[in-house]
């Protein structure tokens, strides 16, 4: 397992950098499996999870070390003043810069338990997406997120016609976009990165003591980088 990379640790909290395969909570199958919180537990003490990270996502993402700092970031994330930005590689090249997404979502919507689009029974949902560079099939985006949804990115870009490159999950679904290539095609790999090919790549917030706006970056993983020099180098 990669190791944890730790941007930043007080009294209150720790900023780690999540290396992908690990999952935030512990498996539901395998009690044994390693997990962010465990593997902080036993390097820090006790810790709080506050938000989560899936399993193959890497990046920033934010502990607290105490009960307080547990309420107060908690209330941070409810009342959305937390900035996540996240950069993703997809399938296929937008002819616009920057757009949001409102589409409601729904999770465990169809039989595979994914998060669908369902503007009757879904909750409001927003994504705020910019191009960040283009490559001939591929396109590395920036996200941000308004609401915090399950599989948010995932679904939202998908369901636009650019799903996440290696998304086993979401990457057969066909996206609005009349005129973009089959995303069935999705299975193709990246040289370099096998997993959902998304990286919460910082974070900002409000320390919960002092009152001090902090921003965090994550730096890119191996696989994140390896992708984005073998695209580069096409």
């Amino acid at each position: 397992m990669p190791d944890i990379l730790t941007l930043y640790v007080d009294d209150e909290l720790i900023v780690a950098n999540k290396p992908a395969g690990l999952p935030t909570l512990p498996d539901g199958y395998d009690k044994t499996a390693p997990y962010l919180g465990g593997e902080l537990s036993a390097q820090y003490g006790r810790v709080w999870i506050v938000h989560r990270l899936d399993k193959d996502t890497s990046g920033a993402i934010v502990v607290a070390r105490s009960a307080g700092a547990h309420r107060a970031l908690n209330l941070q994330f409810d009342a959305h003043t937390v900035a996540k930005i996240y950069h993703a590689l997809v399938l296929g090249v937008p002819d616009w810069d920057e757009r949001t997404i409102d589409l409601a979502l729904r999770p465990d919507g169809d039989r595979r338990h994914r998060t669908v689009i369902d503007s009757q029974r879904g909750k409001a949902a927003s994504t705020h997406v910019r191009v960040l560079e283009r490559f001939a099939e591929y396109t590395l985006i920036e996200a941000r997120l308004e609401t915090g949804r399950t599989h948010q990115i995932r679904a939202h870009l998908a369901a636009i016609g650019y799903p996440l490159v290696s998304d086993a999950l979401y990457g057969t679904l066909r996206g609005a976009n009349a005129g973009q290539p089959d995303v069935g095609d999705n299975r193709r790999m990246v040289e370099g990165i096998s997993r959902v090919a998304l990286h919460s790549r910082s974070i900002a917030f409000e320390h919960p003591t002092t009152k001090a706006r902090l921003q965090f970056e994550a730096s890119y993983p191996e696989d994140f980088d390896a992708a984005l020099k073998d695209l580069r180098f096409r």
